[in-house]
């Protein structure tokens, strides 16, 4: 592993993404689903599958609606869509799991817990430089997940709010434009390589964190190659992922 992170030696804006890269939905999904009421249709070890599953679908979902250069939705209409077409798949009926369950598996993407290595990093990197999140989505899932969660960081970029989605250039100039950050002053980290690459492309220097929940179908040989810096972050200890991050830019 190299000694310090290519890109500027005291980078202005680090730009993270949220979900999978600092917080751990899996935990927060599978723990509202194994609370559901129990039916036939879905015994307990399917359950996991049909996290992971619900994951992937939004992400071919609202990448679909980019393509075909459709409005920008609410997230909780695209998550809930995506489920409704998981049940359905798998037999389950509105009266097995009705509205209002299906509304508290929904709300469960707005409450999660940091990795463990993500909180003190943060507060050690955020004496330095700018410290943003950049992800798609609403703001109101961004706050509730920072309350849930007990992050800090400088400022809070959506989708929402940005007019834009990932993997969009657009989105990534506005948010460093609202900063009055040049994309050669900063650093984007995630754990999406779809992200990363197109970050990389508008001159942001590129961070993957490697997190046990995503990117589960890449190649992780093609990933090192295609970003800037590669760091473990699947240990599930305070002194991996950004924590080796942090120490590797002085903070």
């Amino acid at each position: 592993m190299a000694a310090s992170v290519p890109g500027p030696s005291n980078p202005k804006a680090l730009v993270f993404d949220l979900i999978g890269t600092c917080c751990d939905w899996y935990s927060s999904v599978l723990l509202a689903l194994q609370a559901a009421p129990p039916i036939p249709a879905l015994p307990a070890d399917s359950l996991p599958h049909l996290a992971s599953d619900w994951r992937v679908g939004f992400f071919k979902e609202i990448d679909t609606r980019r393509q075909a250069g459709q409005p920008l939705e609410d997230i909780d209409v695209t998550h809930r869509r995506v489920l409704n077409w998981l049940l359905l798949e798998r037999g389950v009926t509105p009266s097995q799991w009705n509205d209002s369950v299906r509304n508290q598996l929904v709300m469960a993407w707005h409450r999660q817990k940091g990795w463990p290595d993500v909180a003190d990093a943060l507060e050690r990197l955020k004496q330095k430089h700018f410290v943003v999140v950049l992800a798609n989505g609403s703001t109101r899932l961004q706050l509730d997940i920072i309350k849930s969660s007990g992050l800090s960081f400088h400022t809070l970029f959506s989708s929402q709010l940005l007019g834009k989605t990932k993997p969009d250039a657009g989105i990534y100039r506005k948010a460093l434009e609202s900063i009055q950050v040049s994309p050669s002053e900063a650093i984007m980290i995630a754990a999406h390589a779809y992200d990363l690459r197109a970050a990389r492309k508008v001159g942001l220097s590129t961070v993957y964190i490697q997190r046990s929940t995503e990117d589960l179908t890449e190649n992780m040989t093609t990933v090192r190659k295609d970003v800037d810096f590669f760091i473990d972050g699947t240990k599930g200890t305070k002194e991996c992922g950004l924590a080796e991050l942090a120490n590797i830019l002085g903070a």
